[in-house]
This record gives C-alpha cells, sequence and structure tokens, in this order.
C-alpha cells in the first residue's frame, strides 16, 4: 500500500498556505488533523523551499520545528523533519523525528550524511541542483529521466559512503525542483528510472505550480488538490512507494478508488 506523508509547513512563507499553520500550536494541531485524515507520516519544516525562497537561520528553523515535533513524537505520530541542515536533523531526531527529508540530498551541507549516519534516521535523499533563489536557471536536461538518477545515483553512493544503510534510504526525484513544467511531467512519466534505482520511493508533487499547465491559470487550492490526488494514484501505479500531500483525505480516497479496482485490500 502507498504510504501518505502529510505536509506540515511551520513557516510564514509557504507557497500554498501562506502562513496558516506558522505558529507551534498551529502546526501541532494541524498535525493531528493531518494524522485523523489518514497521514502515515507527518513531514514538518521550518524553511520554505518554494521557487525564490532566502534560507533561513538554522536556530529559527529549529524553533519553528523542534517543539513541533516533539508533541506530536509524544503522542505516537510517526514524523519527518523537512530540512536541509545537519544541526536541525539532529535536534529533529532527538526530539523524535523517525525520517529526515533533505530536498537538497546533502547538497546544501556537507555534515548531513554523517549527522544522519550517526542519528540512526532514515534519510529521504531529494533531487536538487542548487537553492531555491535561482533553481531555474539550473534546470537544463537532455534526458530528465536518466539524468535526475544518474544524479541521485551519485547521492545515493555519498549516503552509502557515510554509513547509511540502504534499507534507511528514499529517494524523491524532486518533483519542482530546478525543473520547467515540461520537466517535471517528463520525470513524473520516465519515474521507472528512478525507481529502478532500487530504493523506496517517495513523490511530492502537492499542489506544485507545473500543475497549473493542465489545469489553466490561476487553479484554485480544490483544483490543485484535485490534480495531487491524480497524481497521487499515478505515482502509486508507477512504483512509488509513497507521496507527499497537503490535503491527506482527497489522496486517501483517491488511492483506496485505486486499490480497489485493482483488487488490492486493505489490512
Amino acid at each position: 500500500m502507498t504510504e501518505l506523508w502529510g505536509i506540515v509547513n511551520a513557516t510564514p512563507d509557504s507557497f500554498s498556505e501562506g502562513g496558516r499553520y506558522a505558529s507551534v500550536d498551529a502546526a501541532i494541531k494541524h498535525g493531528r488533523a493531518l494524522r485523523e485524515a489518514g497521514a502515515d507520516v507527518l513531514d514538518i519544516g521550518g524553511e520554505s523551499t518554494r521557487p525564490g525562497a532566502e534560507r533561513v537561520p538554522i536556530a529559527v528553523e529549529q524553533q519553528r520545528v523542534v517543539p513541533v515535533i516533539a508533541a506530536l513524537a509524544a503522542e505516537g505520530a510517526v514524523i519527518s523533519v523537512d530540512t536541509m541542515n545537519a544541526a536541525t536533523a539532529v535536534a529533529a531526531v532527538r526530539a523524535g523525528a523517525r525520517y529526515v527529508n533533505d530536498v537538497a540530498g546533502g547538497l546544501a551541507d556537507a555534515d548531513m550524511y554523517q549527522a544522519v549516519a550517526d542519528s540512526g534516521a532514515e534519510y529521504v535523499i531529494g533531487h536538487w541542483r542548487g537553492p531555491s533563489s535561482d533553481m531555474y536557471a539550473r534546470a537544463n536536461y537532455t534526458n530528465v529521466g536518466a539524468e535526475v538518477a544518474a544524479e541521485m545515483k551519485e547521492r545515493i553512493a555519498a549516503a552509502l559512503a557515510a554509513g547509511i544503510a540502504p534499507e534507511r534510504i528514499v529517494v524523491d526525484p524532486g518533483v519542482g525542483f530546478a525543473k520547467t513544467a515540461e520537466h517535471n511531467w517528463a520525470l513524473l512519466r520516465e519515474l521507472a528510472s528512478v525507481t529502478e534505482l532500487g530504493y523506496r520511493v517517495l513523490v511530492g508533487t502537492s499542489r506544485k505550480r507545473f500543475l497549473t499547465t493542465a489545469l489553466g491559470e490561476e487553479p484554485s487550492e480544490q483544483q490543485r488538490d484535485l490534480a495531487t490526488a491524480v497524481t497521487s494514484v499515478l505515482a502509486s501505479q508507477a512504483g512509488a512507494w509513497a507521496v507527499r500531500v497537503h490535503n491527506v483525505a482527497a489522496s486517501r480516497d483517491a488511492l483506496a478508488v485505486a486499490h480497489a479496482w485493482q483488487g488490492v485490500t486493505h489490512d
């Protein structure tokens, strides 16, 4: 069965939620709601990676996420911390996080691989070519699926060399990161290039800008959530182990219908 990762943006500048869950109390409340909706994992982030976003101080990031992680982990939630900083990863794991979701795949912080190796956490390696502030300048591909897979192999090798066991590794092809809309659609069509690496694959399309090329200009949040639910089903059928979404209920229902169609029963 495909896992559902619910997104908790504990930031004032989320591209999709505009700071709705920026306070610790609001983020905790939202995490609880996502669990009730069926989230298997809560992915909690304190630094926006929207296009054009600037970095935030590590201390600020930790003030945003560590109390939220501690509170939700204490309630039994499975937690992922969405961070590019090794120090935040360590603090999050100490607070109860099981996963470190690093969209930069270790390229933003040279200490990340060793920090994760020492922590015992599971590690999501994202495909990344540079910071959000100028990532579209790096969106140059001849064959996006093959090139993403080749670059992911390099990052996986570095993680393994640092002592992160293969069974602790998850790969994320980085939909939306240093990729145009055309690149994103092509990458999803070619998801086999990533799943064939032999690791669990996490796909995150939720509410991202490239969806507008299918929906038209300025789609509503509801339209983006519907499109996300469709991509959740398609990613699952293409071999994704998990999908990362804002609206857990929509993707949960879409996946339930797809599984029923396929004759897959829930435990």
